[in-house]
């Protein structure tokens, strides 16, 4: 069903409307649209963009999966290769590193190509890291599985900035942070299953040739989702929709093609001091959620010696409850706008709830550490969309892409950096004392984020569209009535 507002609509643009309508009845029989004319520009909401969105989400998991799969049996991996905890502890940091120094060239093409070549880039990539993983398992393959999962962290670099962008492209004004919240909703999901299955599929046995069978059996399953995922998305993604979502967006389609630059986009992020407050504290809170999920088998064998399936599910409640958040965060902003008021508030709750995680982990309940963790996961994983959301609002009409590549450029800094030293306080004093180094940075995370100002550009924009359309329609008030709503035959 096509949904038409109560702004007025010029005789031109109806037709273009309706010739647009027909032109998408033509191209696909299964698609119904909801769309608006904004003033002077039209705007429409594709059913697609939910498809478009969890197709994302869905390689997303499959990529965030692999992140944690080595660190949360870091113990069993290390006796399989005979390696080091240090070097398994690698496996999951060159997801980080890897991030770094390719940020800028990928965020490059997504600007020039768009998002269905970042698309297939990013599902082929992560595809062929899995077969290689495949062919790892052998005692004497470490750097095999070190390859592989150097291949499929290459393809995190065009997935893991991308939920606003898909988010800004497809979706109106109104529900941009939940589309945003869905696509951070995916990655969190891979990580919760990377915590929960490969304890379950590769138990810790002696024996090595059985233990190659269970990790063997874990590799081929990954493949094989991944294959099926690359798939989907050639035959299904889509750019973007014909008709921009929202004022902001037709915006940004109509600037003339000369007028950007990529180099002066990127000068213009980092001279914007709030920006730059907001990447340094993205960076401090997720790079302590990186450090805890792969540092968190080690935490807990620590206090509870042969609890890997538990390690693996208290990883699994971190990451359900902050899914959760994520969600309520990406619906909470949707609805009240207050960008600088929710990332503040759920900044400090995630300070509170590490603080508490760090006093009750040595207790000896496990059940107390499931409810500690469930807390903290709420709070720092929901912080995700909201600063990717935040970011996008302090530096519109910038790339939502080169935003987001800035922040978790932070982030994957701040988390190499936290995963090492953490590690090291870990060996050399206690998981107290690496808890505790922990909860400084998000409290100084916490207090810089009370001097971002508020300057929310997007809002901004799309206000002043309607403020045009509310101006037009007084001027001509024999053109403002309501236009009837219209349905679509398929």
């Amino acid at each position: 069903m096509c949904e038409k507002g109560d702004s007025h609509v010029g005789e031109d643009e109806v037709i273009h409307t309706e010739q647009t309508r027909s032109s998408d009845l033509n191209s696909d029989h299964t698609e119904i649209t909801e769309c608006k004319d904004t003033g002077t520009v039209p705007t429409r909401l594709y059913r697609r963009r939910w498809l478009i969105v969890f197709l994302f989400s869905s390689y997303s998991l499959c990529n965030a999966f692999q992140w944690i799969q080595y660190g949360i049996i870091n113990n069993i991996f290390m006796k399989f290769y005979n390696v080091t905890s240090f070097a398994i502890d690698w496996l999951s940091m060159i997801y980080m590193l890897t991030y770094i120094p390719f940020i800028f060239p990928v965020t490059w093409l997504l600007d020039r190509k768009g998002l269905r070549v970042i698309a297939l880039v990013a599902t082929s990539i992560n595809c062929v890291g899995t077969w290689i993983k495949v062919a790892s398992v052998q005692p004497s393959l470490f750097w095999v599985t070190m390859l592989g999962q150097f291949v499929c962290s290459f393809a995190q670099v065009f997935i893991l900035g991308m939920p606003s962008q898909i988010a800004s492209v497809w979706f109106g004004s109104d529900e941009v942070s939940t589309a945003c919240a869905i696509g951070v909703f995916g990655n969190q999901l891979g990580i919760a299953i990377g915590f929960l299955v490969p304890p379950v599929l590769v138990p810790n046995v002696d024996d090595i040739n059985e233990l190659a069978q269970h990790i063997s059996i874990m590799f081929y399953i990954t493949a094989g989702v991944a294959t099926v995922i690359f798939v989907l998305v050639v035959f299904v993604f889509q750019d973007k929709p014909e008709i921009p979502p929202s004022a902001a967006q037709a915006a940004l389609r109509n600037a003339p093609a000369g007028q950007y630059s990529y180099t002066a986009s990127i000068r213009r992020l980092l001279l914007n001091k709030h920006f730059i407050l907001l990447i340094i504290t993205y960076g401090l809170n997720v790079g302590c959620f990186y450090a805890i999920s792969t540092l968190l088998n080690r935490m807990i064998m620590e206090h509870y010696p042969g609890e890997e399936v538990n390690a693996g599910r208290i990883g699994l409640s971190l990451v359900i409850a902050g899914m959760v958040g994520s969600l309520i965060c990406g619906i909470w902003l949707d609805k009240t706008k207050t960008y600088k008021k929710t990332t503040l508030s759920v900044y400090l709750l995630s300070f509170v709830g590490m603080v508490i995680y760090t006093f009750t982990l040595d207790l000896g309940h496990l059940w107390v550490v499931f409810l500690t963790s469930g807390a903290l996961g709420f709070f720092m994983t929901g912080y995700l969309p909201l600063g990717f959301e935040f970011a996008v609002e302090l530096t519109y009409p910038e790339s939502e892409g080169t935003s987001s590549g800035l922040l978790n450029c932070s982030a994957q800094m701040f988390g190499i950096a936290f995963t090492i030293i953490q590690g090291k306080i870990i060996d050399h004093f206690s998981t107290f004392a690496g808890n505790i180094f922990l909860c400084v940075f998000l409290l100084i995370g916490s207090v810089m984020t009370a001097f971002i100002k508020s300057d929310l550009r997007r809002q901004k924009a799309n206000q002043q569209s309607r403020s045009e359309t509310n101006a037009k329609s007084s001027e001509h008030p024999e053109d403002a009535k309501p236009s009837p709503v219209k349905e679509v035959k398929m």
